[in-house]
């Protein structure tokens, strides 16, 4: 309910304004209109307000999937990700990015708005070196530079939550409002979950972060061959893990592919891979269990 209630504050400190004649009755009106209209939107929610959402949906990937406990690994996985966080257009979030890995043979990613990412150790195993790494763990930055999480989130949901909070502003929240907010913010969360782990983000979506994916890892001297090489792995496997994860939530392997050769056109140059990278990143495969 923290991030709900900016706005109700807007509403009630014109109250206090027009009350003290700092400023007209038509001024308090103006100022509620336009706090009204801004919380229907997704531009009322800061930085600190989205970081507390995400941390709320990361509790529940957790709840679903155990963490893989091998500190050296995830360490290796902090680098490279904050590596690409560092060119993006969002390098940084009210806490900072975090990089976790899933004790899952699933491939699959996930990343929470605030900068909560997610990736499971069968994701790494299906990586053959850095560059395939970095270009995964990019797309999950996109996601979160782009508040594609947040946009999950079903326009009612808040407009509903907001309708209760203009007409309690004045006063306090009796146990019915509150009982209602909270509901209202269970929803919010299954929104994102359903999103990130059953349904998927739109195919608009998904080709904005593969664009993202490869502008990060250009400037940041990876090799954008790395997603390509990734999608190509993904359209090759005939496995029953194909049937969930990734495969299950994306768009189609071949048609990413397609898309992201057209933004790799538009480099003015593209970095090679770099053989110390690719030695790193196999001696640290090494340590899956």
């Amino acid at each position: 309910m923290f991030f709900l209630g900016s706005c109700a504050v807007i509403e009630k400190e014109a109250g206090v304004l027009a009350d003290k004649g700092k400023i007209s009755a038509g001024d308090k009106e103006a100022i509620i209109k336009t706090s009204t209209a801004l919380r229907k939107t997704f531009s009322d929610i800061t930085e600190e307000e989205e970081y507390y959402i995400g941390r709320s949906v990361a509790a529940l990937i957790l709840a679903k999937y155990p963490v893989d406990d091998n500190a050296g690994l995830t360490q290796y996985i902090n680098c490279v990700g904050n590596s690409v966080v560092f060119f993006s257009d969002r390098p940084e979030t009210y806490a900072g990015y975090h990089f976790l890995i899933l004790n899952s043979e699933e491939v699959n990613a996930f990343a929470a708005p605030g900068g909560f990412i997610f990736i499971t150790k069968g994701l790494i195993r299906k990586c053959e070196d850095e560059e395939m790494l970095a270009s995964v763990l990019a797309h999950e930055v996109g996601h979160v530079c782009a508040k594609h999480g947040l946009k999950s989130i079903k326009k009612s949901r808040l407009v509903e939550a907001f309708e209760i909070i203009g007409k309690e502003a004045a006063q306090r929240y009796g146990s019915e409002e509150l009982v209602k907010l909270t509901k209202i913010f269970e929803d919010v969360l299954s929104d994102i979950i359903e999103t990130l782990i059953e349904r998927g983000y739109d195919r608009k979506y998904e080709y904005e972060a593969d664009m993202l994916s490869v502008r990060m890892t250009a400037n940041a001297g990876y090799s954008p061959a790395g997603l390509l090489d990734f999608l190509k792995a993904m359209a090759a496997d005939s496995s029953d893990m194909s049937k969930i994860g990734l495969f299950k939530t994306h768009p189609d392997a071949k048609e990413r592919i397609a898309e992201a050769n057209k933004e790799i056109a538009l480099l003015k140059s593209t970095p090679l891979k770099e053989p110390v990278r690719i030695e790193r990143f196999m001696q640290v495969k090494m340590s899956l269990r």
